[in-house]
């Protein structure tokens, strides 16, 4: 279930399209512009190419008026007022209400056309033959049968009522869709802050106690400790704020924090180490792997038995291939895994939201290792 606080973004998408139509993208009121306007111009080709009588360009454009008003009030009121506010029963008798009115708007708009144009001479032969088989005096006969006028009224206005509910659906739709986007994406810059703060308090206390103690013995690699430290702080509250980063970055980050925690691993640990010398530096998102690696140290090492790390990174083929994989120390065997770092399943859900069906995770343990296995697919 979404907590009520994730939900505000999409309830407040919701709400906006009870205002105005105009308020909305400019870009879907070009668009509706643009239809009216092949709309209007339309019959003035239609004359010209088949030369249909003008007279019928007023009876075009009156339904045309008419058919516009329909949409638009259940495009713009009935639709945001009733239908989405689940409000269904309301929003059947509106649309009732409003077909049913217009009907008579129709039929007397048409009567009255009709009459306006019967006594005026046609200049144009008629195109259709005459009524009942009786021959053509160059008048405007009467207007159709009320049957089929009530037939063509119906149909028409019923696609219009379908039509407009479907289109602000969609643009409903689409419009919830780019909220939950822009909250995934707020949830994705929350989450990397808690990341790069948990890259960790305890790490660097332990390493400058390190460094601390490195002084007195070698001041030259206590001072390259220092200068390395800077640099990851540096990345870590500079580059990472930028959006994406380099996969080089990448790379002198994980360089520098290997670097740094070698400073306190003993004989008893293996480290193994495999980045490319030459890759594809491509741009990705900061501090994809630090946590699997900061996992790794976490919990698969020990200082009483032999222990483990092997790390390796490469490209190829427009992927990035990475592997983790660690020992599993007595003291990790509790099951904190699940809550180093900000948590794998964390770290799953931001590259699900990251790379959606392009990339591979594979995280799974046996007797003696901790592995995993992860596929980014740049491209495709």
């Amino acid at each position: 279930m979404v907590p009520e606080s994730e939900m505000t973004p999409v309830r407040e998408e919701e709400n906006r399209h009870k205002r105005d139509f105009f308020e909305g993208s400019a870009i879907r009121v070009l668009l509706h512009l643009l239809a009216w306007i092949i709309l209007l111009v339309l019959p003035v080709y239609f004359i010209k190419r088949w030369n249909i009588a003008v007279d019928f360009i007023w009876l075009y454009y009156v339904n045309m008026v008419i058919s516009g008003i329909i949409f638009y009030v259940n495009y713009v009121i009935l639709v945001p007022r009733y239908f989405f506010q689940l409000k269904r029963y309301r929003y059947y008798l509106a649309v009732l209400l409003l077909l049913v009115f217009f009907y008579f708007v129709s039929d007397q708009s048409n009567k009255q056309i009709f009459q306006n144009l019967s006594d005026r001479p046609r200049i144009e032969k008629p195109q259709f033959p005459p009524d009942n088989g009786r021959p053509d005096n160059g008048r405007m006969h009467g207007p159709p049968m009320r049957s089929m006028h009530i037939f063509n009224y119906g149909f028409n206005a019923i696609f219009i009522i379908f039509f407009s509910l479907g289109l602000r659906m969609v643009e409903r739709h689409t419009s919830i869709e780019k909220a939950r986007k822009e909250l995934e994406k707020e949830k994705l810059n929350s989450e990397l802050a808690f990341l790069k703060n948990q890259i960790s308090p305890h790490f660097f206390f332990n390493t400058l106690n390190n460094i601390y103690s490195l002084i007195a013995i070698n001041a030259g690699d206590s001072q390259k400790a220092v200068l390395k430290l800077s640099k990851m702080m540096r990345y870590l509250l500079y580059e990472s704020e930028k959006g994406d980063t380099k996969l080089s970055n990448e790379i002198e980050f994980m360089n520098n924090y290997l670097d740094l925690m070698k400073l306190r691993l003993s004989e008893k640990v293996g480290l193994t180490v495999d980045f490319p010398g030459k890759y594809t530096d491509f741009s990705i998102p900061p501090l994809l792997f630090i946590p699997f690696i900061e996992n790794a140290f976490k919990h698969g090492i020990s200082f009483r038995d032999k222990s483990f790390i092997e790390i390796s990174l490469k490209t190829e083929n427009e992927r990035i291939y990475f592997k983790c994989r660690n020992s599993i120390a007595q003291t990790a065997s509790n099951g904190e895994n699940e809550n180093s770092g900000i948590g794998l399943g964390n770290v799953r859900k931001r590259l699900e939201l990251l790379f959606p069906g392009k990339h591979e995770l594979s995280i799974n343990s046996d007797i003696s290792a901790f592995n995993v296995n992860l596929i980014i697919y740049i491209k495709g």
